[in-house]
């Protein structure tokens, strides 16, 4: 979709121009994967228009491959974000209604053509929230997915603002992640969606403890005894400048924590859930059964996506290994 901003921190109310970009939360997570050299098919609908076609040459010029973008509609999806600093916070404004994947129908959707030569499937918690053609759709994906041995993942991704079509998230979601192998998602997540509430959490503190998520992975396990891997992201929020910044992993048997990272000067941290998950599939891709490998490439990457403006990560995997192993001095690479 469309993202417009105010520049340079500037509120709403000020805004005389919008900085463009184009995003959202798989295209996040398509454009990491592809910048770690991962081949990597985007699917979504877009408008034969202008709009349309400077979408597709932007994810283009990332790596991202295109060809299975369904065209038609009359309209892209919109957000604006007005950038919060300090003790401000951002805001967000959706005009996503009746975009061109907002109305598309399940019948557009040729999944077993689609997932010809796929190993993995992600999708959010956003796409299913946005109109009960989309949760339909979402639903036939990964049913079709499972049959066909592809991985699936999902980012929970609760977002109160997009579930207005009548349907709770719980009931939409808690079918979907029946499909699922792999989940993902932070405290709000796990509240909001599936009803599991953190006990004695503080996310305003700006302190984490990652120890007591043990018991929300374990019901999260629970409830959805097909899943293979439960993770979540930890945001200690200092002010809207200012965050600490971990995530955990549960396998089932044991929970893996990973470093935290005190990011001081955030530039932008949207796309930060969706940066830690292209991490997660680039470490499992890669690192074998390596957990603990696989969840400190994931928040090493995130860590890096809050320094840059913009939906992307746009970092290579060299420069996330370089975080990992210590090398956060920030110092001119000559």
């Amino acid at each position: 979709m469309l993202r417009l901003s105010p520049p340079y921190f500037k509120r709403f109310i000020q805004a005389r121009s919008f900085d463009v970009i184009y995003g959202g939360g798989e295209a996040n997570v398509a454009v990491s994967l592809a910048n770690f050299g991962i081949n990597v098919d985007y699917l979504t609908r877009l408008p034969i228009n202008e709009l349309g076609d400077a979408c597709i040459q932007y994810l283009r010029q990332y790596g991202v491959n295109t060809d299975k973008i369904i065209r038609g509609g009359d309209r892209m999806g919109i957000y604006f974000l007005e950038m919060g600093a300090s003790a401000r916070s951002s805001k967000v404004i959706y005009d996503r209604a009746n975009s061109a994947i907002a109305i598309a129908k399940p019948e557009m959707f040729n999944w077993e053509h689609i997932f010809k030569e796929v190993s993995w499937f992600h999708f959010t918690g956003i796409t299913p929230a946005i109109s009960q053609n989309l949760a339909e759709i979402c639903l036939q994906a990964v049913k079709v997915a499972k049959s066909k041995g592809i991985t699936v993942s999902c980012d929970l991704n609760y977002r109160s603002k997009l579930w207005t079509y009548g349907k709770t998230p719980y009931e939409v979601m808690s079918e979907l992640l029946k499909y699922c192998d792999i989940v993902v998602g932070n405290e709000e997540d796990a509240d909001k969606v599936l009803k599991i509430q953190t006990p004695d959490t503080d996310v305003t503190s700006g302190k984490l403890d990652p120890d007591k998520y043990l018991f929300v992975v374990k019901e999260m396990m629970k409830k959805f005894p097909n899943l293979k891997i439960v993770s979540i992201t930890l945001r200690g929020s200092i002010s809207a400048s200012h965050n600490q910044w971990a995530g955990i992993l549960y396998d089932g048997k044991k929970m893996f924590i990973s470093p935290h990272y005190d990011i001081s000067h955030i530039v932008d941290r949207v796309g930060g859930g969706d940066s830690f998950v292209a991490g997660l599939i680039y470490g499992f891709l890669n690192f074998r059964e390596n957990l603990q490998k696989t969840l400190n490439f994931a928040v090493a990457a995130s860590c890096l996506k809050h320094t840059i403006f913009g939906d992307f990560n746009l970092v290579s995997v060299e420069e996330v290994l370089k975080i990992m192993e210590g090398n956060i001095s920030g110092r001119v690479s000559r």
